[in-house]
């Protein structure tokens, strides 16, 4: 079992990388609204757009995914099967398809996690006048 406060708990639940609390999306893989992503984790504010255009560099973890997803799929119908060259093709187009919102979610939470980590002392925050926020550690 993976345990709160390391990265991969964030990434495979696809949590908030810094308080494990808040959802990184607002809807399933498997919606219209699969990329929709809140401005701010709803428990600790962390704002998940520091930058404009912030998840252009989650296309290179996409592009890892990916090439590791053909990689696998490759192989097990290689080492499994060893069919002939349609099943390949058909494989190699579908099934990175099918799995297309699940790993463009994945890339997110992964790119988001390079920058963020687990902060448990993170509980409470306020809203100063001017609209950032302050952190009030327990």
């Amino acid at each position: 079992m993976i345990r709160k406060g390391t990265r991969i708990y964030s990434i495979l639940h696809k949590k908030c990388p810094r308080c494990q609390e808040g959802n990184l999306f607002i809807s399933g893989a498997y919606t219209k609204k699969f990329m929709e992503m809140p401005s701010k984790c709803p428990v600790c504010q962390l704002n998940y757009e520091p930058e404009p255009a912030f998840y252009t560099g989650a296309m290179y973890v996409s592009y890892a995914l990916q090439v590791a997803l053909f990689t696998t799929i490759y192989v097990a119908l290689r080492v499994l099967f060893n069919p002939a060259m349609e099943v390949y093709f058909i494989a190699m187009i579908g099934i990175p398809v099918v799995l297309a919102p699940v790993t463009l979610r994945l890339s997110r939470a992964i790119y988001i996690n390079f920058f963020f980590s687990y902060d448990p002392e993170w509980i409470k925050t306020t809203a100063n006048h001017d609209g950032t926020v302050a952190a009030q550690k327990n």
